[in-house]
């Protein structure tokens, strides 16, 4: 097979190590270029004091973006510029000299991320679904910036990560009966999360790379501290390597060209080259 370029497209860094570092190391061994885009520096993310040092968090982040990318095989790694939009009800105002990404003109952005698509030649694109996943202002922007930069750039394929919103919400809600959620978790905020099942049409098996996804969360070690209530990313990498293997060991994208009902795929690139 001809090596393509992916460019995966996330919002802040340690975005691509939970929704699509198992797919990037995937094809980063099967001999294809891997590129890391980043919208925002994840500056207002969540975090023990200790790393909010002279360069501030975002400074950290992207250090530890660069890490995960090498465990992921990943040839470059771009930050766009933005700062990031946080997940409060109150929009801050922007850092001198940036803009949050949530503020930035769609298609001001979208040139940014097209003019590395451009110069990558790439053939795949990854960005998000319409909901932004679980619904982070970043993330929604990222689905928009995504599809405008694509049909800018004449991107091939975009693929949205995504997960079926069906399968999370039965786990969750077998999980709430054995585990205690803090008191601020609302399962039912699920319900409008992600993508529906019958959205699906990319279910890839990342199993052959799950120690190499493990590594990428890992390297976000700023992301599992800090807060009140257990973070996302320590919880994961306390399981044990069957248990992650199970949970972890797949990845679902939604290609918003491809028909309803059409056939689920198992390879990204299927068709393509």
């Amino acid at each position: 097979m001809t090596p393509a370029t992916i460019v995966a497209f996330h919002a802040h860094p340690d975005d691509e190590a939970l929704l699509t570092a198992g797919t990037m190391a995937t094809l980063a061994a099967a001999g294809h270029r891997v590129v890391l885009v980043l919208a925002t520096d994840g500056g207002l993310g969540l975090a023990a004091t200790s790393f909010h040092g002279r360069g501030g968090l975002g400074e950290v982040r992207l250090a530890e973006a660069a890490d995960s990318a090498a465990a992921l095989g990943v040839s470059r790694v771009e930050w766009l510029g933005y700062a990031d939009s946080g997940h409060g009800e109150v929009l801050g105002p922007n850092p001198v000299g940036q803009v949050r990404f949530v503020r930035a003109r769609i298609d001001e952005a979208a040139e940014r991320l097209a003019a590395v698509l451009r110069t990558e030649r790439a053939d795949v694109l990854l960005g998000y679904d319409r909901n932004g996943g679980y619904g982070h202002r970043d993330h929604v922007r990222v689905h928009q910036v995504a599809r405008r930069a694509a049909e800018i750039a004449g991107t091939p394929r975009l693929l949205e990560a995504t997960v079926p919103r069906d399968s999370l919400l039965k786990a969750l809600r077998w999980a709430a009966r054995v585990y205690r959620f803090p008191p601020e978790f609302d399962i039912s905020t699920f319900e409008r999360a992600y993508l529906p099942r019958a959205e699906i049409t990319h279910r890839i098996d990342v199993r052959g790379q799950i120690d190499a996804k493990r590594a990428s969360m890992r390297a976000h070690v700023s992301q599992s501290t800090g807060g009140d209530s257990d973070r996302t990313l320590a919880a994961l990498l306390r399981m044990p390597r069957p248990l992650f293997r199970l949970v972890l060991g797949h990845e679902w994208f939604h290609d918003p060209s491809r028909p309803a009902g059409a056939p689920i795929l198992t390879d990204v690139l299927e068709g393509l080259l």
